[in-house]
């Protein structure tokens, strides 16, 4: 338990719930139970660390639960009887923050959140929540604020991420907001609102750069080129173009056909293509291809980047290069 409170001050939460998850019951080991930590009896010790934990992943309702449990099993003592009060107070201030939220009351939902932050300034939830608030209220800039803070605190949650990148999409800041869908992307490669909010931030940030962007839709997949005219058509389109040149035959290429596709799906803004060496042998002698797979990059027709059996890794951060 004193490992679960450490991890927590260091805001490392899942680590901090897989530990709590682990502790052992105590009825196993009954004579301990008059032990004190700190001052406080062993079992209210874990009912008060749980607590926190619960608090912290936004589980209010079984933190409330947990901190009266601490104070049943040791009444006398002084900070179990302070935690259970703060927690009382910070759920209902979350609670009372809710139903404003629900009602549109959004000025003073975000009064109500802030009360519970007083109360328990590292609640990445609460951040959240008023986060939320913000954004109804059209200031984007105080929104990314809280999303900052929450993330501070939770670096991979959720939510926090996609309010700020919609904060960032209001306000023009593309490469802000494509930084985070890509994120996003990784954590919810299923999710297709995320994918397209993603490919419509890509085609903004080139459009801002001054870059011509032509016949761009999102939902593309991976072209499948059968004759040189064909590639050099592809190849020469405005923007970045990946080709995957493979055979049907080979156990690599087989293995990372499935990731460029995900790759496809990531980077909606970038044109992929695949070339079978053995059904078009002509495009393959044309680009000298002869080991596989090889990966080419180009740009507006020209070639920027050659990769021979590149790791997963390595393919993607090239991709991700050149789609800004």
């Amino acid at each position: 338990m004193c490992r679960v409170e450490a991890l927590l001050k260091l805001h490392q939460l899942d680590d901090a719930e897989s530990s709590l998850s682990v502790v052992p019951k105590l009825e196993s080991c009954s004579n301990s139970l008059q032990t004190k930590y700190f001052g406080m009896l062993a079992e209210a010790y874990i009912f008060f660390v749980q607590a926190q934990v619960e608090m912290a992943l936004g589980r209010f309702e079984n933190a409330v639960t947990a901190a009266e449990k601490a104070g049943q099993v040791d009444p006398r003592n002084v900070e179990a009887a302070v935690l259970l009060n703060n927690v009382r107070l910070v759920a209902r201030a979350r609670a009372r923050g809710n139903d404003l939220f629900k009602s549109e009351r959004f000025t003073e939902a975000c009064s109500a959140y802030g009360d519970g932050l007083r109360l328990d300034p590292s609640n990445s939830i609460l951040y959240c929540n008023r986060a939320a608030c913000w954004f109804k209220l059209g200031r984007w800039e105080r929104s990314i604020e809280d999303c900052d803070q929450a993330l501070s605190i939770q670096p991979n949650y959720i939510k926090a991420l996609l309010r700020r990148a919609a904060c960032n999409s209001k306000l023009e800041r593309w490469a802000e907001a494509v930084r985070d869908y890509e994120v996003l992307r990784r954590e919810l490669p299923d999710d297709n609102e995320v994918a397209e909010s993603l490919f419509h931030a890509q085609v903004a940030l080139k459009k801002s750069r001054g870059e011509e962007v032509y016949n761009m839709k999102f939902g593309g997949e991976v072209e499948e080129v059968c004759s040189l005219e064909q590639f050099r058509a592809a190849i020469s389109l405005p923007g970045i173009s990946v080709v995957h040149f493979k055979m049907a035959s080979n156990l690599q290429c087989k293995q990372i056909s499935p990731f460029v596709d995900a790759l496809c799906g990531r980077y909606p803004s970038i044109n992929f293509l695949k070339v079978d060496i053995n059904e078009s042998p002509v495009i393959a002698n044309a680009e000298n291809v002869r080991i596989v797979p090889t990966f080419k990059i180009y740009k507006n027709g020209n070639r920027v980047k050659e990769m021979v059996c590149p790791s997963r890794e390595m393919l993607e951060h090239s991709v991700r290069h050149y789609s800004f």
